[in-house]
């Protein structure tokens, strides 16, 4: 186990830092909420972007009646139609990155023939319903819009003041008690030399790297939750920057955990080594076994860098 004072550095770092990298990234922006798209007669018809990711369901949802969707790879999806809208799930079988064209052929009459999507596989986020609007709102629902935006609203200043409170006037060891990341134990850490290991076909590769485990102070549903953070030295072999643009750990079962903080935000340049953290929360008892580390970056289109055999003390 390391000294307390090396573990809360660790830690202060960890909570002082950024939680995502500014600037153009080359993934779309994915929306938690309902996403509304009004369309007219004049609308340009590009393709809409939507962030799709293995496992997890996206509706499309419209005001008018569907002709027929055109979906190549079809048999790569679970897909669940009705004749005003259809929830698709994609398989394993999509990767990181990849975009698949659709197209979405509605009944004459409608103020377009079709519309087109872009669906990008996100490696963390899918957004979860895009409902489609081809004829002007009605009053009502321009109120139903409007209430829900309030409500999304009043859950990011929820959000904003806790964040505040807890980081107001507590830094350095204070912050960190204040916090509940220190118990009687310190923060226990592992080095994951011996055991972790870089994909093959990966743009990074690691020299070094250790993982700590803290408490949280807090429960979820009633179980435990304890903070993970990985660092590691990686080392760009590629010919442009690379720049960490958002991470997951996957757990043994295929369960994934986004990533609260990462650090540093600034590019690796080729040729460079650069420390990098990151940071998760997940329950106690989801802590145990081996797990990969699943990096992207805002270069590429999002390229996806996995390091397998990633444990915690």
């Amino acid at each position: 186990m390391f000294a307390l004072s090396s573990a809360a550095l660790l830690s202060f770092v960890l909570l002082a830092a950024p939680a995502a990298a500014s600037g153009h990234s080359s993934l779309p922006v994915c929306e938690s909420g309902t996403r509304q798209l009004e369309l007219t007669a004049d609308t340009p018809r590009t393709a809409h972007e939507v962030c799709i990711h293995p496992g997890l369901s996206s509706s499309f949802l419209f005001n008018v009646k569907l002709a027929r969707v055109e979906l190549p790879g079809r048999e790569r999806f679970r897909v669940i139609q009705d004749e005003t809208g259809f929830t698709l799930m994609p398989t394993r079988a999509l990767k990181d990155g990849e975009r698949v064209r659709m197209t979405v052929h509605f009944q004459d009459g409608a103020t377009l023939a079709s519309v087109t999507f872009a669906l990008v596989v996100h490696p963390a986020e899918a957004e979860r319903q895009v409902e489609v609007l081809l004829q002007p709102r009605t009053v009502a629902s321009y109120r139903e819009g409007e209430q829900r935006a309030l409500e999304e609203a009043q859950q990011c200043h929820q959000e904003k003041a806790r964040l505040q409170t807890q980081c107001s006037g507590q830094v350095g060891l204070t912050g960190l008690l204040a916090q509940k990341l220190i118990g009687e134990d310190g923060v226990p850490s592992k080095g994951l030399e011996k055991s972790l290991s870089a994909r093959s076909g990966n743009t990074l590769t690691t020299s070094e790297a250790h993982s700590y485990r803290s408490d949280t102070g807090h429960t979820q549903g009633g179980r435990k939750v304890v903070r993970l953070a990985v660092v590691q030295y990686l080392y760009n072999k590629g010919r442009t920057p690379w720049t960490l643009a958002g991470a997951v750990l996957v757990g043994p079962q295929g369960e994934e955990w986004k990533a609260l903080g990462m650090w540093p935000v600034e590019p690796i340049a080729p040729g460079r080594r650069r420390r990098v953290v990151v940071e998760v929360e997940v329950p106690e008892e989801a802590a145990r076994g081996t797990f990969t580390l699943k990096l992207w970056s805002q270069e590429g289109g999002g390229r996806v860098e996995l390091f397998d055999g990633v444990t915690f003390p």
